[in-house]
């Protein structure tokens, strides 16, 4: 492959102008084309970086010899659709989050671009995240102790959405970032959650997941609350720590806190301490979250190595969002998601 990598990218609306910017600044990667059913958006963006070619249908984009990996961000309806034919193409393909809406066109593609020798990358965004891999830096070494719970909340008032609800809209953050950090997916899933603006399009929803070893997860997410959060916090038994992404410098809080036991007691009163030490500030990078995500892209397909956020991760996501969908859809009855869902075969 050249040293150069030939970059096109599906769907040029908001989200896709971004990483429309990005690769077109990135060393190493040439942006060659663009796709977009709307001929308008397509102009402009066309208009944006002159030079690149421009097409209204995937089949044709596809067909396009200087492409060699794509980026897909169209609507998630069109993820699977899109990707399919951009696999089977011979193309790398890094497609938004979710990677599909239904666990079996996850799973297909997984295997499509292992029998196709294709690179296949998910946007989940957060794990490229400087505070998030912080984060992780600390799970990872012990240094917050054994990992009892977390939680996030990823709430704002908009952007209502009419094709998605908030689990599918804001969850895949959410819950990327936690199966990463507890590097296990959950037992089983339970989701409640209300539509008070338009019938049946869920307007705030409350996961709360079981882990192997008793640990726990709970995400809340919704377009109809007066604040704007961004936040995980993450409970040990020695320290705990929050990460907000709200923060423009601070993202990362570690709070030496805990309740110690002292062995063998007679009352209630003897058994615990309360623990509080210092709050510590780590330095973390102000790189944008997204660029590192887009280098990373690139870098894999010249490299032909897995990403950080492969197929699989983005199978793993789906495999959750659809059981939190299937609890919604029950009255939030829990869902059991199966232990034989380590992998496709």
């Amino acid at each position: 492959m050249a040293e150069s990598i030939g970059i096109g990218v599906v769907g040029t609306g908001d989200w896709g102008a971004n990483l429309v910017r990005n690769f077109a600044n990135l060393p190493g990667a040439r942006l060659v084309a663009l796709c977009d059913s709307d001929r308008q958006r397509l102009a402009a963006a066309m208009a944006r970086h002159p030079g690149t070619r421009g097409f209204e249908h995937v089949e044709e984009f596809a067909a396009e010899p200087g492409v060699d990996a794509v980026v897909v961000a169209a609507s998630a309806a069109s993820h699977y659709p899109l990707a399919r034919v951009l696999l089977e193409a011979g193309k790398d393909v890094f497609v938004e989050k979710p990677l599909a809406l239904e666990v079996a066109h996850a799973e297909e593609l997984v295997r499509l671009a292992r029998r196709e020798g294709r690179i296949l990358m998910v946007g989940h965004l957060l794990l490229y995240h400087p505070g998030v891999r912080y984060l992780k830096g600390m799970v990872d070494r012990g240094d917050l102790g054994e990992l009892y719970y977390l939680y996030s909340q990823r709430v704002n008032l908009g952007k209502v959405r009419r094709d998605e609800n908030a689990l599918w809209s804001f969850a895949p953050h959410d819950l990327s970032v936690i199966l990463h950090l507890l590097g296990a997916e959950p037992v089983d899933v339970a989701a409640r959650g209300s539509a008070f603006l338009q019938g049946q399009v869920e307007d705030v929803v409350f996961v709360d997941m079981r882990f192997p070893g008793g640990r726990t997860a709970h995400v809340h997410v919704s377009w109809l609350d007066p604040h704007k959060l961004r936040k995980f916090t993450v409970v040990g038994s020695q320290k705990m720590a929050v990460f907000d992404d709200m923060e423009a410098s601070e993202k990362i809080r570690i709070y030496d806190k805990s309740v110690e036991r002292a062995g063998e007691f007679v009352s209630y009163g003897d058994a615990l301490t309360v623990r509080s030490g210092d709050i510590v500030i780590p330095k973390i990078s102000l790189q944008e979250p997204l660029r590192l995500e887009c280098q990373h892209f690139v870098d894999c397909v010249r490299e032909r190595k897995t990403p950080l956020t492969d197929g699989e991760d983005g199978l793993r996501v789906v495999r959750v969002l659809s059981a939190a969908q299937a609890s919604l859809d029950a009255g939030g009855a829990p869902v059991a998601i199966a232990a034989e869902n380590a992998g496709v075969s």
